[in-house]
């Protein structure tokens, strides 16, 4: 097959969630923005299936620097403060551009936003439209995008980045027939969100396969803190082919408890003071060790029960939840819901500065596939703001970067096509590939981690890397490249899990001994790319 249409921009977007939506919105005033999606721009990604909220400081009794804390601190210390600073400091802007655009959120008696508790925050800040936050954000992001002159590019998939030497010039993408298209760019932006489907239990939606972490890796960019996976505490454990769904924060936020099968209100034993609004890694492990020790249910998870509250509030805070149980045959006004820790956002990613450069010149990123902003654990809430903060931040640093000369690299499009060629003679099914890897990640590289599974998932994940996938025609390939990105995220996960000997935030080592806590901890990032990986010792790289 051959490379066919070229297509030229100033800026490129690749990723259709929040943060994508909202740096194509603001790239577009700098000169032709082109948005590529591989599904259709508002339907997919997690942006749009995020129930709980926006964190914004909006109250005199909170302060920005209140949530600078609360986020170090629930981010075990791992967080780049700057970028913190930035996140705290611009979230109640960027809610400002929201509202102006046109989106409700849910008000006070008083007509200001309103506001609820999320866990690990020492005051109320998180902003909210029911449990429909995410949906609400993009349907008017997506309002607001229509209005610009941003080209969109529905249903392709990106399967690399073009390069020129160590500079970045835009992509290579498949549209939705399989045919190759080049896309040139004076500056390109990975918004491809999240990755853990890598998982066999996750609340992503099905694109979130962490391509954009692979292909910032071949492109040669550095990748901080992979390791870092948030286990969502509550996800569904039942019907089998809902398992993972996210069961949102916001449960807990409006009074949920969460028991055994022996009706002890277990978060007790693990914090007593912020119980079911401690941070997710501390509720994520408390959960699991319940359920290790027998105290789960007959389906493998705990009861979180809201019966003791109005029904009132459940139907006007929780529509979303109760309807997403009355389909499971509980009626969550009546009967407590079961869950259990899913795979939900990589904390982890690729090294941003405050203006989200990357490693490599000509690429940008924001959003889920950029690390540093949450450190080792993300609180509730602080991912939507992040949506916005840093996607208005890359879409504006981008679209100032000066037009550059794209020559395309010739011998670049011509591997990617023998490798496309490939899979048309191919053997196995990739979705067998991608089940045994969801498998062997779920079972090696999860909550508790240990150096001898690491480092046997890892081999699993090599061999099926080397898996001789098949396309069965031209529209199958996109599926084979995702397939072999899964597999790439999976190992980046499991190499920096192996290089971090100690537990900090989600990250948990059973077979090392620690002295020090998260606060004095003698690590700091880790960091992998094609060229080095390694540990940064008291801030300096090693």
């Amino acid at each position: 097959m051959l490379a066919g249409e070229v297509v030229d921009c100033h800026v490129l977007v690749i990723g259709s969630g929040g943060a994508g939506v909202r740096a194509a919105i603001e790239a577009s005033q700098y000169g032709d923005t082109m948005l590529i999606s591989k599904t259709i721009t508002g339907k997919g990604g997690c942006t749009t299936m995020a129930e709980g909220g926006y964190n914004a400081v909006l109250r005199e009794q909170d302060s920005c620097g209140i949530h600078f804390e609360d986020t170090l601190k629930g981010g075990a210390y791992l967080n780049d403060p700057e970028l913190v600073h930035i996140l705290v400091r611009e979230a109640p802007l960027r809610m400002g551009d929201l509202i102006k655009w046109g989106a409700v959120f849910d008000l006070t008696d008083t007509d200001e936003i309103a506001q609820r508790p999320f866990g690990g925050q020492r005051f109320p800040r998180t902003c909210y439209a029911g449990d429909r936050t995410g949906h609400e954000m993009m349907t008017t992001l997506v309002e607001r995008l229509d209005s610009s002159n941003v080209t969109l590019l529905q249903e392709f998939t990106v399967i690399d980045l073009l390069t020129t030497g160590e500079v970045v010039i835009g992509a290579i993408a498949l549209d939705e027939k399989g045919n190759i298209v080049l896309l040139k760019a004076d500056s390109t932006i990975l918004a491809t969100g999240g990755g853990t489907k890598v998982y066999d239990i996750s609340t992503n939606s099905s694109g979130g396969t962490g391509d954009g972490f692979a292909i910032g890796y071949r492109a040669g960019a550095e990748l901080i803190d992979m390791e870092m996976i948030q286990f969502h505490p509550t996800g569904a454990v039942f019907p089998y082919d809902a398992r993972g769904r996210l069961v949102t924060e916001a449960v807990r936020s409006e009074g949920g408890v969460l028991l055994n099968n022996i009706g002890e209100r277990f978060m007790k034993q693990y914090d007593p003071e912020r119980m079911e609004l401690s941070t997710r890694d501390v509720v994520a492990r408390a959960i699991a060790t319940e359920i290790q020790a027998g105290r789960g249910t007959k389906n493998g998870g705990v009861y979180l029960d809201v019966t003791h509250l109005p029904r009132e509030q459940i139907e006007t805070r929780l529509p979303v939840m109760l309807e997403q149980f009355l389909k499971f045959g509980v009626d969550i006004r009546k009967k407590p819901m079961e869950v259990a820790p899913t795979a939900h956002h990589i904390m982890g990613g690729l090294r941003i500065t405050p203006e989200c450069r990357t490693t490599l010149p000509g690429l940008f990123a924001c959003g889920e596939i950029a690390g540093g902003v949450h450190g080792a654990n993300r609180l509730g809430g602080n991912a939507l703001a992040d949506t916005q903060v840093f996607g208005k931040r890359a879409g504006e640093f981008a679209g100032k970067t000066e037009k550059r000369i794209k020559k395309v690299n010739e011998e670049q499009v011509k591997q990617q096509q023998d490798l496309l060629d490939a899979f048309l003679t191919g053997s196995r099914n990739p979705a067998q590939v991608r089940i045994h890897l969801q498998r062997a990640m779920w079972q090696g590289a999860g909550i508790f981690r240990n150096a001898t599974d690491l480092n046997k998932t890892l081999e699993t994940i090599d061999n099926l890397s080397h898996a001789n996938i098949r396309a069965e025609s031209l529209r199958n390939l996109a599926e084979c490249s995702i397939v072999q990105n899964m597999c790439l995220t999976a190992s980046l996960i499991c190499r920096s899990a192996l290089i971090r000997k100690e537990s900090r935030g989600a990250h948990v080592r059973m077979d090392v001994k620690q002295t020090h806590d998260a606060q004095h901890s003698p690590f700091g990032h880790t960091y992998l790319s094609q060229f080095h990986e390694g540990i940064e010792q008291n801030g300096a790289g090693t």
